[in-house]
């Protein structure tokens, strides 16, 4: 279950990047077919989600933080 949770949150932020890079594409090639802001929203939502599941999978004890800063 542990390494499903892992696989998704990876999937997830190299989908993140995806949308990131999509937009910069947009944004330096100067087209205006697709609008630049639905990558980066998307990349918003993702971001969220990604937050989200990971306060789900602590409080869960699928992951444990490190018990000290350093």
């Amino acid at each position: 279950m542990v390494m499903l949770f892992k696989s998704v949150l990876v999937l997830l932020l190299l989908f993140i990047i995806f949308n990131l890079g999509r937009a910069l594409y947009i944004m330096v090639r100067g087209d205006n077919s697709v609008p630049m802001s639905r990558f980066l929203g998307r990349r918003v939502a993702l971001s969220g989600l990604v937050v989200l599941l990971l306060l789900i999978a602590l409080a869960m004890g699928w992951i444990a933080p490190h018990p000290r800063p350093y």
